[in-house]
């Protein structure tokens, strides 16, 4: 068994490093209408938000500027949406800060006004984001085209940037989506977003010339977030309740299974390894995350591991059957045990909360717990039926007995008295 899961570890390792990050998704056939239109050949789905974007890029004959022609886009499922923003960061990472941003803010008679944004520091702490001068940045790229629009099922910005290849790489960009649901229209200042993971999921790296394959900067987190949620719906999450079900169930009574300690042993394991690694790699992404953190699902998980470990410390410290104080440390193994369980529960669904609006992983727990749920009723009915009926038994047996002495003593005192 340790052998199979070290196997399954290391296999988790390499197809980490073997993982082929951010394959393009094609573009739905509503969003390939408009970019035909403009004749742009390359489009894919974004991961958040299932923004599509579509792209086109020339080099100059010199080979000192690429020109690019992108679109972006919304579905009409976003119909509340009042701002959408496209941009790119020449800094060395995909992110908010440093992002030079087209936004298009839709107005009250159903246009879009596009402008050039230059987002700061300053932004993040409640500065407003105005307009930019786009001359501002024509040592970067110029602007030669920039407009927005409502369709019948999209609201989109497109443009046209001239980009210098000294600063932007069209083999290596870093580029910024957006969307947010208020806007001062008078003065075009979009407001602040929200801060759900698919906002703070809006970034990436990526490959113009190879049909948009991402370079890993930011896919990563996605995939490595994925890894880190099995990991722990297996580990936390299955294998530790069914070590605790088989202790409870299969020890003495309702049914005696010899090998039931190897079993409740093995799954508490295998279970403590594979929720310490995920745990590992959800100190990772909380370290990779550096703009925001989920304070109450770390706390759960770091509570989680500390006494799930303080569990596993039974395996050497657990006292021997004829010790005095045997019977309180079985009192504390338990109670804690089971009050693990309820946190891991718990803090599964905190987890869950944080991929919204992914509903995946949600239902696919609660099939967990369901199935966990009517296993352990079929045991307890099982137990309790089985206890009931041993009782009752017991019962007849000791008033058959009774009865049997009574007129065995009421012979003995016939016999006596005659």
């Amino acid at each position: 068994m340790f052998a199979s899961t070290k196997s399954l570890i290391l296999l988790l390792a390499f197809h980490s490093l073997l993982f082929k990050f951010g394959e393009s998704t094609p573009c739905n056939n509503g969003f390939k209408d408009i970019i035909k239109k403009k004749n742009i050949p390359s489009c894919r789905i974004l991961p958040t938000f299932k923004a599509e974007f579509g792209w086109k890029y020339r080099r100059s004959t010199e080979n000192k500027t690429t020109k690019i022609d992108i679109i972006f886009g919304i579905s009409d499922e976003y119909a509340k949406v009042e701002w959408i923003a496209w941009g790119l960061n020449p800094g060395h990472r995909p992110e908010m800060v440093g992002t030079r941003a087209v936004i298009g803010i839709r107005q009250s008679n159903g246009t879009v006004q596009a402008n050039l944004y230059n987002i700061t520091s300053n932004n993040k702490v409640g500065c407003e984001l105005l307009p930019s001068n786009v001359e501002l940045f024509k040592a970067e790229f110029r602007v030669q085209e920039m407009t927005g629009e409502v369709s019948s099922s999209y609201i989109t910005i497109s443009a046209t940037l001239e980009l210098n290849n000294q600063l932007y790489n069209v083999e290596k960009l870093n580029h910024v989506w957006q969307v947010g649901y208020h806007a001062d229209l008078e003065r075009l200042v979009p407001r602040i977003h929200h801060f759900s993971l698919q906002n703070f999921d809006s970034t990436e790296t990526f490959n113009m010339t190879c049909e948009g394959d991402t370079l890993g900067v930011g896919h990563n987190q996605r995939y490595f977030r994925t890894v880190h949620g099995i990991l722990n719906m297996v580990g936390w999450g299955i294998l530790l309740p069914v070590g605790v079900i088989v202790a409870r169930y299969f020890r003495k009574f309702p049914v005696r299974w010899n090998h039931w300690f190897g079993v409740h042993l093995g799954c508490q394991i295998v279970g403590y390894i594979l929720g310490t690694t995920g745990w590992g790699i959800g100190l990772w992404l909380g370290r990779a995350s550096r703009h925001y953190t989920f304070k109450t699902h770390r706390l759960l998980g770091i509570f989680i591991f500390t006494f799930t470990t303080l569990q596993m410390l039974a395996l050497r410290l657990r006292p021997k059957p004829h010790d005095d104080y045997r019977k309180y440390w079985d009192m504390y193994h338990h109670f804690l045990g089971y009050a693990l369980l309820a946190v891991i529960s718990v803090n599964m669904f905190q987890g869950i909360a944080i991929l919204k609006p992914n509903t995946t992983w949600k239902w696919a727990y609660i099939a967990i717990l369901a199935a966990l749920g009517v296993a352990t009723l079929t045991l307890e009915i099982v137990t309790w039926t089985k206890f009931i009926k041993e009782k009752k038994t017991k019962r007849k047996n000791n008033n058959d007995s009774n009865r049997e002495n009574q007129q065995s003593q009421s012979a003995t005192d016939n016999n006596a008295t005659k």
